[in-house]
């Protein structure tokens, strides 16, 4: 008796029909990705341009990446500048600002410390003292210098009492014009000293500085913390030291009004400073 054949056992196959609509929801994810993308940025081009991408992509043309990049060129050669362009712009115009605020400080300054030298010159030529003061501005600092002998004794670091009307005005007209450091410099010739008050010229400037500066300080109206003493001793002279003539004008108090915009080439230095 013939044996039956068996039926043969076809492999199954997976159904593949779910790859379709898969591969459309992809597509309209990364449309859609693509769309809040572009509202992140207010551009105008760009909502035109994902317009156009949308319409390539449900009726043919260029894919999604394509038209991308098209989007960017585009962007680029219609004058839509990128976000690196457009921080290098803010910060020129950042820089531009805030040269334009120091140049207009530094005018000011100017104008301020122009007016107060007027002051003084005035002061000083009403009063007859154009042989023991001068004023002269430069880059650095308007500098008032007076000579030894219309503050002090010979030898001696104690304002004279008929000097201290000087100190008073000089004062008043300071107090007109706040926010300057003021350093008050103390010179001396280079013929030594040695008596029972000064050991050396070093501690004579330094007294001089610091009693002038004090009287100063009796104005109430100037803030102590811009002021400074400072002793120079025989080591700036601004004259010839081998003539009676020259010795006198290095003998000297120097009230400096610092300004606060200046090069740091123009800085000065400063040493054995003492404060009040």
């Amino acid at each position: 008796m013939a044996k039956k054949a068996r039926p043969e056992h076809h492999e199954e196959h997976a159904d593949e029909s779910w790859l379709l609509p898969y591969s459309d929801l992809m597509t309209l994810l990364l449309a859609l990705f693509i769309v809040l993308y572009a509202m992140s940025s207010a551009n105008v081009s760009k909502f035109e341009a994902m317009a156009e991408a949308f319409d390539s992509v449900f009726h043919g043309g260029k894919s999604i990446m394509d038209h991308t990049s098209s989007t960017q060129d585009n962007n680029t050669q219609d004058g839509t500048k990128s976000v690196e362009e457009m921080a290098k712009q803010a910060a020129v115009n950042k820089k531009d600002t805030a040269d334009e605020t120091l140049a207009k400080l530094k005018q000011k300054e100017q104008a301020d410390l122009t007016k107060l030298k007027k002051q003084l010159d005035s002061y000083i030529a009403k009063n007859g003292l154009s042989s023991q003061l001068d004023t002269n501005l430069n880059q650095s600092q308007l500098q008032i210098t007076i000579s030894d002998k219309a503050l002090f004794a010979s030898g001696e670091a104690t304002v004279k009492p008929s000097s201290r009307t000087l100190a008073s005005a000089i004062a008043n007209i300071l107090k007109n014009f706040p926010g300057y450091n003021i350093q008050v410099i103390g010179h001396t010739d280079n013929v030594p000293i040695f008596n029972s008050d000064f050991k050396s010229n070093w501690d004579l400037s330094s007294s001089r500085a610091n009693n002038f500066m004090q009287v100063l300080l009796k104005n109430p109206n100037l803030d102590p913390v811009r002021f400074t003493s400072i002793a120079a001793g025989e080591y700036h002279p601004v004259a010839s030291n081998a003539t009676a003539a020259g010795r006198a004008q290095n003998r000297r108090v120097e009230v400096s009004i610092i300004r606060n915009y200046q090069d740091s080439a123009n800085t000065i230095s400063t040493v054995n400073t003492s404060s009040p």
